[in-house]
């Protein structure tokens, strides 16, 4: 009588048999799969402590709020809607969202750099000595002691960077956040200096509410000189009435953005000096590295350990 045999025991037999190989095959290349991730792990070091430390400086902002006169913005709207005139109804969360906008316009951060940056601490910075608190510059790219950029650049582009390549750099270093739930802002700049970075959250903050306070002042002047001829062509009293209050809620636009600095923002938190770094995170950065190396010496351990059994297969063929 002969046996059966089992297809479902003999796959097993043969999977048990395949991992055996497999895990003899590591066992073989263990000093490879050792030195490969010992490779990685050194090198890893290495690279971890050759990246500079970032600090990142932060705002918590608010919206400005805006008082509106008894319904007035409802009674008129249609009126000043016909006459160009801007009554601000939702103006809070519309503000905000415009002055988020604008901050990460190429227009505003292109002047925020013409104005307020120095261009070699934005494109040239290499380190942050924290004794004496001064920025090293990349010596291939910017000459400190001769306030000249060497770095070489293909036409359209020159040694001196443009203001679009900084605005890209700027934009990579800014981020802006929104809390859907509060209304709240949040806005922070990542620098290898952590005064520099606080500075610039300072700057930002101050420069958008100023950039928002002289588009509102413009339009409320040119709100007004238009309402003002169009009562001197009129002689409707309910009409006359009407253009009166709209130029009394532009009069009120124009008072509140002169007297107020924190226009469009208020700053509920202060952006400070960072003391800790937010990154890299090193330790990240040398496990990652590392397990990467192992994985990839067993990768080669293995392959190498089928290509030698199929030569062998092979030669006895």
């Amino acid at each position: 009588m002969s046996e059966n045999t089992n297809p479902s025991q003999s796959r097993v037999a043969d999977d048990e048999i395949d991992l055996r190989e497999l895990f003899a095959a590591i066992w073989q290349g263990k000093w490879i799969i050792i030195a490969v991730t010992t490779v990685f792990a050194v090198a890893s070091v290495f690279y971890a402590l050759s990246l500079p430390n970032i600090y990142k400086s932060e705002a918590l902002l608010a919206p400005a709020s805006e008082q509106k006169s008894n319904g007035l913005s409802g009674q008129l709207g249609g009126l000043a809607a016909l006459a160009g005139v801007n009554l601000g109804s939702g103006a809070g969360v519309d503000k905000t969202a415009l002055a988020i906008e604008i901050i990460k316009s190429r227009d505003f951060l292109g002047r925020f750099i013409e104005k307020r940056i120095q261009l070699q601490d934005l494109m040239a910075v290499k380190s942050w000595d924290l004794a004496s608190n001064t920025l090293n510059y990349d010596a291939e790219v910017y000459d400190r002691n001769n306030q000249q950029w060497l770095r070489e650049a293909k036409p359209p582009r020159q040694a001196e960077p443009s203001i679009q390549e900084a605005y890209k750099v700027l934009s990579d270093k800014l981020n802006i956040s929104t809390d859907a739930a509060t209304g709240m802002v949040k806005l922070s700049v990542e620098h290898i200096s952590p005064f520099i970075a606080q500075r610039w959250v300072q700057m930002l903050v101050a420069d958008l509410n100023l950039e928002m306070k002289m588009r509102d002042i413009e339009e409320a002047e040119k709100s007004i000189a238009y309402l003002q001829q169009q009562i001197s062509q009129t002689n409707i009293s309910d009409l006359r009435a009407a253009l009166y209050s709209l130029i009394e809620e532009q009069t009120k636009t124009l008072m509140l953005a002169n007297v107020r600095e924190e226009y469009a923002l208020k700053v509920i938190d202060k952006p400070i000096v960072p003391e800790e770094k937010a990154r890299p995170a090193r330790p990240i950065i040398v496990i990652v590295f590392t397990f990467l190396g192992g994985f990839m010496a067993i990768i080669l351990v293995i392959l190498r350990y089928y290509l030698l059994q199929s030569k062998k297969s092979n030669q006895k063929t």
